[in-house]
């Protein structure tokens, strides 16, 4: 049977390390990238290298008509996507008052309308067949707030609500949606936050240490696998007890 995942922002980070570990899964994995086409093409080489399948595209989320050729070519060189996380996001500090337009449509267009538009473009398939996994990546911080964060805490919060009803809506089509929510993860986007603020966070987190790209990846492919056949709706904490 022909099918493939697609993982949206998947060239550095949390997006690597679960292409990485769905692919080792056995999944034909569409390593999706807007800037960084070198480590895009490293993931890939280095799949092909263990004879896995996978191919990069270039494509902004947050563009629905370079979503739906990402999707079409996905189909067409590994099969139709089955498998759907959404993972790519724009982050960042600013004061509430000093958000320019531009700046809060960018955190909708990519953070949420990304999600969207990659999700009206695989559903049909999904839809037709009656099978079908989604996975969002939200953050701990659209579960409880963050201060000079509150247009990426408002796109990680609409997330969560956009799993919970698309859940309901595309149950009955046994299409399952959930979504992971990691805490403080040490990839590039926290390195700017700078190591005094890192070493807090990590004294912050009751298990004491930042989380790692595959603690997600791993909570990620939970989702994904038959393991959670009964599961759909639902938020998974990935945050070292950071919310608790």
């Amino acid at each position: 049977m022909r099918r493939s995942a697609l993982v949206t922002g998947s060239s550095r980070g949390i997006g690597r390390a679960v292409a990485l570990e769905l692919a080792r899964a056995g999944w034909p994995v569409l390593i999706n990238y807007l800037e960084h086409r070198e480590a895009a093409e490293a993931l890939a080489g280095l799949l092909r290298a263990e004879g896995l399948q996978a191919m990069t595209f270039r494509a902004d989320v947050a563009d629905r008509q370079a979503v739906n050729h990402m999707v079409r070519a996905a189909e067409e060189t590994l099969g139709p996507v089955e498998l759907l996380v959404n993972n790519a996001g724009v982050a960042g500090q600013s004061l509430f008052q000093d958000i320019s337009d531009e700046l809060w449509n960018r955190y909708l267009g990519v953070n949420l309308g990304g999600a969207r538009n990659a999700i009206q473009a695989v559903l049909p398939h999904m839809i037709g067949e009656k099978r079908g996994c989604i996975v969002n990546v939200s953050s701990m911080w659209g579960l409880r707030g963050a201060s000079c964060e509150v247009a990426y805490a408002c796109t990680k919060a609409a997330l969560i609500a956009l799993t919970r009803s698309l859940a309901l809506e595309l149950a009955p089509s046994r299409i399952r949606v959930n979504c992971v929510a990691p805490g403080v993860i040490n990839t590039d986007m926290v390195q700017v936050l700078g190591q005094d603020t890192l070493e807090d966070l990590a004294r912050q987190t009751p298990l004491g240490r930042l989380g790692t790209p595959e603690d997600i990846a791993h909570a990620v492919a939970f989702f994904a696998s038959d393991q959670s056949s009964f599961i759909t709706g639902q938020v998974l904490t990935a945050d070292g007890g950071f919310t608790v």
